[in-house]
């Protein structure tokens, strides 16, 4: 067996910190299965083992590495919901229905634990995340949430004050936090990997190094590289942020931001422990947000600053730097010893875009910054739909979505020019 290092991966804590896993042959030649998928990340990683746990058997076709994409590299909360607010999918579907989804969300952070659990995967899991109020119109904001979940959803959540929340989190610049003790943290990467073992010992085939250049469609799609092909009766499109061109039809669909994740030297259990006291996942509401954990070597992960050029923000270093002093002013001083980026895939309505292009091809895309926990719950709907069970992506596919405007050309300096605006907003509001 050829054991992968984490230099396989790009450069951050989660490869440095990485589980040894097996690599994986290119493919070549022409290759056979009942469903082939084009992504080794979460979404497809998902399909594929609830499929090979079915009976079928699976293909999965990857550019470079498992989790080499946003599944390897994201800020590692796992939390319920999706990216937009559940008000919103109501608008488009109905109360019952949205409320339908939402405890689908809640099925979607249920099933990473018992992936962890049946699988026996080592990913770090922690418990507890907490949403967290900057100004006073977070507090009005969180707590009409937190109304409409109880109401509305049967989900009930406590409400820290200050103090309560000062109580678990040493900053001073939080004014109260709704807190779920059923979400969650993980090392995203070492989940993924994780569920590629997994879904080898059910049967899947994985292939790597072998990026996807065009999609054959008809009765037997085929997903076609430079060296060789993989067909199936049934396709599925999981590629998210970083596929254009297999299916043109989605591209305009999805945007790709980047977002950035620091590691700051280890802290020492002490220090770290001090800083979040209950060791949860914190993140805050505002547009451009913070989001931070603890890891399990006592740094602190701090995530943020979100480009949506996809170009990293110069001095993105001292730029996460000035962030996360303002959050805990006890750490200046302390550097982050490494800083990372990756693309995630954001919706126009920022809602999941899930579904099928004719018969037999499938997709799922538009996580847009949940993806975590519904990318598992997206590859089991999938998988669902596939074995002739697809009343809960129908459900989806009545989520409207529209293009992004300006084409490719121009809808980048737009949502530019609109992050621009919810930046001010933060600032001044």
């Amino acid at each position: 067996m050829t054991v992968r290092t984490p230099a396989a991966h790009v450069d951050s804590w989660y490869s440095r910190s990485a589980h040894p896993a097996p690599a994986h042959p290119r493919l070549q030649g022409r290759e056979t299965a009942d469903v082939v998928v084009l992504g080794a990340g979460l979404t497809g990683l998902s399909a594929a083992l609830e499929l090979a746990q079915a009976g079928l058997s699976v293909i999965v076709v990857e550019a470079r590495r498992v989790g080499w994409g946003a599944s390897g590299r994201n800020g590692g909360q796992v939390i319920f919901g999706f990216g937009c607010e559940q008000p919103k999918i109501a608008a488009m579907v109905g109360p019952e229905l949205s409320r339908r989804m939402f405890d689908w969300s809640i099925e979607g952070v249920r099933l990473v634990r018992e992936r962890i659990a049946t699988h026996g995967i080592d990913a770090g899991w922690r418990d507890g995340h907490a949403h967290v109020a900057i100004k006073p119109r977070h507090i009005d904001e969180l707590k009409a949430w937190q109304d409409d979940l109880a109401t509305h959803y049967g989900y009930a959540l406590p409400w820290w004050d200050r103090e309560q929340l000062r109580a678990q989190l040493d900053s001073p610049r939080y004014l109260g936090a709704l807190f779920d003790p059923a979400s969650g943290h993980l090392h995203p990467l070492n989940y993924t990997l994780g569920l590629a073992r997994a879904a080898v010992a059910a049967g899947v085939r994985i292939f790597e190094h072998s990026p996807v250049v065009s999609l054959a469609r008809g009765a037997r799609p085929v997903l076609k590289t430079a060296d060789g092909e993989a067909e199936g009766a049934f396709c599925v499109l999981a590629g998210n942020a970083l596929v254009h061109g297999i299916a043109p039809e989605l591209d305009d669909k999805i945007m790709p931001v980047g977002t950035y994740v620091g590691a700051t030297a280890p802290l020492g259990e002490e220090r770290a422990r001090s800083l979040i006291r209950n060791g949860m996942a914190v993140a805050d509401i505002n547009w451009a947000l913070d989001y931070f954990r603890l890891s399990q070597d006592h740094r602190l992960l701090f995530g943020g600053r979100a480009s949506y050029s996809t170009v990293p923000p110069p001095n993105l270093a001292g730029t996460m730097q000035r962030r996360m002093t303002r959050v805990f002013p006890q750490l200046a001083g302390v550097k982050f010893e490494q800083v990372w980026g990756g693309l995630i895939d954001i919706s126009l309505n920022r809602a999941p875009h899930w579904g099928r292009l004719g018969e037999n091809v499938y997709f799922a895309q538009g996580f847009s910054g949940h993806g975590v926990a519904a990318t598992g719950l997206a590859g089991r709907i999938v998988a669902e739909a596939i074995r002739g069970q697809s009343a809960r992506l129908d459900a989806f596919a009545k989520i409207g979505h529209r293009n992004f405007p300006g084409g490719r050309a121009f809808r980048t300096p737009l949502l530019v020019a609109a992050m621009a605006w919810f930046k001010l907003r933060d600032a001044l509001w």
